[in-house]
């Protein structure tokens, strides 16, 4: 293995312990508490026969959520990725795995091989790479081995200028990656979802990517993990940790990206991601457009622990989502997220 690839790995391993200390928690929340049920004390609902069912790139899911990517080196990427498979496909929810690049550029499986979909036969698992590695020699080729290696049912290309921009040797020339979207697009027609990493999408970006066809957009908005300040973080001492502080409330608040997103690409299927704290903010952001909920760094410690922990972790939060279906005279989600508000949505 090449000194790249090493630094590469290392990389993903200095991730997790940053994200677990909490040195990738950016200022400000995901603004979901603009959203204010108005509360149905008469609801005609049997609590336990409110339908959460959902889907994704036309699979079924139990319950709205998807397991967001996680990654890590060797030392832990391999026992997370189990205990996801297996706890995504005992809760009939939806797994995205973290990036395939070190797998596909050491030919080393690192927790992303085909025993995840052994794990998780039944349910939806995504494959995922960087975009903008489309523009430095990736091609539909790299993209066919990503799903092929762990036998996925579609593709995320992520988004990450900010990170980029800051860690130490990153891809700093964005220069056609948005018509590199469009050609990967072309070849997993209703396979390809495109999501920000923390900083969210706004609504004219979520137009320019609907018009190459993808079949979703996660908007992975600011609330949650700032990976500018986890490589600010990786940097300590240097001067990328003090370019990185004045970005930390940087970025559109997941709330109104998925606000945003749902005007600006109407129809399009949304996954509301970062800074998810629990069912009721997962109700909050299905109310506001989404038809999925992703979770990531709220549910880690969990994924270090065991395939049981990560189970009750959903289950507490489809619990909490269930209840404020109940509470507002929702017999599923389609009802949710039509249900009055007590306030205009105002941000």
């Amino acid at each position: 293995m090449d000194e790249a690839a090493q630094a590469l790995i290392r990389r993903k391993d200095e991730h997790i312990d940053h994200v677990l200390a909490g040195r990738g928690r950016g200022a400000g929340g995901a603004g979901f508490e603009v959203v204010r049920f108005a509360h149905d004390a008469l609801p005609e609902l049997d609590l336990d026969a409110i339908d959460l069912t959902a889907s994704l790139l036309d699979r079924p899911l139990r319950l709205p959520f998807l397991i967001s990517s996680m990654t890590g080196g060797p030392s832990r990427a391999e026992a997370i990725n189990a205990h996801l498979a297996e706890a995504a496909e005992h809760l009939g929810i939806a797994l995205a795995v973290g990036s395939q690049r070190v797998a596909l550029e050491t030919d080393g499986g690192f927790g992303l091989t085909r025993d995840l979909r052994r794990r998780a036969p039944s349910v939806p698992l995504l494959a995922n790479l960087g975009a903008v590695q489309f523009t430095l020699g990736y091609g539909v080729d790299q993209a066919r081995r990503a799903v092929e290696e762990i036998g996925a049912d579609g593709l995320i290309l992520h988004l990450n200028p900010l990170q980029e921009a800051i860690q130490e040797g990153g891809d700093r020339d964005w220069r056609g990656v948005e018509a590199a979207i469009g050609r990967v697009a072309q070849a997993f027609p209703g396979r390809l979802i495109v999501k920000e990493t923390g900083a969210g999408l706004s609504g004219p970006v979520a137009a320019r990517l609907n018009a190459l066809g993808v079949a979703a957009l996660d908007v992975a908005g600011s609330g949650g993990t700032n990976w500018g300040l986890v490589e600010g973080a990786r940097a300590e001492g240097r001067r990328a940790e003090k370019v990185a502080a004045a970005f930390a409330g940087w970025g559109v608040p997941t709330a109104r990206a998925v606000h945003d997103v749902a005007r600006a690409a109407p129809g399009l299927p949304i996954i509301g991601s970062g800074g998810v704290r629990d069912g009721l903010d997962a109700a909050r952001a299905i109310r506001l457009g989404a038809s999925v909920v992703g979770q990531a760094a709220g549910v880690l410690e969990a994924a270090l622990d065991s395939t049981q922990a990560i189970v009750e972790h959903f289950e507490v939060m489809a619990d909490q989502l269930r209840l404020a279906c109940f509470c507002t005279g929702s017999a599923d989600l389609a009802a949710l997220a039509q249900t009055p508000l007590l306030d205009d949505i105002r941000f």
